[in-house]
């Protein structure tokens, strides 16, 4: 198992305590009641929703482009409850950072466990796929108690908070690894450790195709479809939800990817997009809409998030 230390001599200068201050709060807060700390997220979501203009006008457009069928006040409706789940996600992320491993184990019922220990029982790998969800970084804590495995993660553009992020992965997981760094997923999947991946968000890459996600052609990462035929692992799709019910999260494991890779990213990439689509509408607040999934636009499409 490879060492994992925190060294916090490069984060001592005044640039990074604002950061400190930020994290020393969260940490605190993981001490809350769950409602209360879920009450602060919505307020933090909300205050996002009024303070961050540009940011709501990514949303709006997301929900607009996504939705169509909802009318004006829908679209409202669809887009606070975003902002209020989106800053819920703040809380839930210290909570997977510095939660406790015996309050958190009653949070989470697991459905469809059995397709993942299957997968990994033919000794193959298992690309274990999920979505940008708001929830995503406390349902992999949750899931990783029942079957560890490693994770794929961005760079933060914050240097203290890549360290934490980093250090707070490699504690609670097998592994944490930089999306980009392809050798090392594959050579996790060759020793058939189950990896968590999401490709859905628009990176603007080299490797993709366009294909529809709630209906709209979206930029896409084909590098689902790459890893698996070149690793000869298998794809499981997952998908987290936050309940209504008090502390309660619900974690689905899909069955295996029959066929897959196919041989043509379009069709693969469309599929993974069609299973996506699927998970939002049954919880669409929970998305991460604050990204600008439709960023990059087919040749000759205008922008869509430029303001009329």
């Amino acid at each position: 198992m490879k060492k994992n230390k925190f060294n916090i001599k490069p984060f001592l200068g005044p640039k990074h305590w604002p950061t400190w201050i930020a994290l020393g709060f969260l940490r605190l807060c993981t001490l809350m009641p769950y409602r209360m700390q879920m009450g602060l997220g919505r307020f933090f979501g909300y205050l996002s929703y009024v303070l961050l203009p540009r940011r709501k006008h990514i949303v709006k457009t997301n929900i607009r482009l996504a939705f169509p069928e909802l009318n004006h006040a829908e679209r409202k409706k669809l887009v606070i409850k975003t902002f209020a789940s989106t800053g819920m996600g703040i809380f839930e992320t210290a909570m997977a950072w510095w939660g406790s491993e015996r309050r958190l184990k009653s949070m989470v019922t697991i459905k469809g466990l059995e397709h993942l220990q299957n997968a990994l029982a033919q000794g193959k790998g298992v690309i274990l796929l999920s979505a940008h969800f708001s929830s995503l970084e406390l349902s992999g804590r949750l899931l990783s108690f029942t079957q560890p495995f490693q994770v794929t993660y961005k760079r933060a553009h914050n240097p203290l908070m890549e360290a934490v992020l980093k250090y707070s992965r490699k504690k609670h997981f097998l592994d944490a690894i930089n999306t980009y760094d392809t050798r090392e997923m594959i050579t996790g999947l060759k020793k058939n450790v189950a990896t968590w991946y999401a490709m859905d968000q628009d990176l603007g890459a080299r490797l993709h195709v366009f294909a529809p996600f709630m209906g709209i052609p979206a930029c896409t990462l084909v590098t689902t479809s790459r890893l698996a035929k070149m690793s000869g692992a298998l794809v499981v799709p997952y998908f987290p939800k936050r309940l209504d019910d008090c502390c309660k999260y619900e974690l689905t494991i899909h069955p295996v990817l029959e066929n897959f890779p196919s041989g043509d990213d379009l069709k693969d990439t469309t599929r993974i997009n069609d299973l996506i689509t699927e998970a939002v509408k049954n919880a669409p607040d929970q998305y991460l809409w604050v990204h600008r999934r439709f960023k990059t636009r087919p040749p000759g499409e205008p922008d869509v998030y430029t303001k009329l």
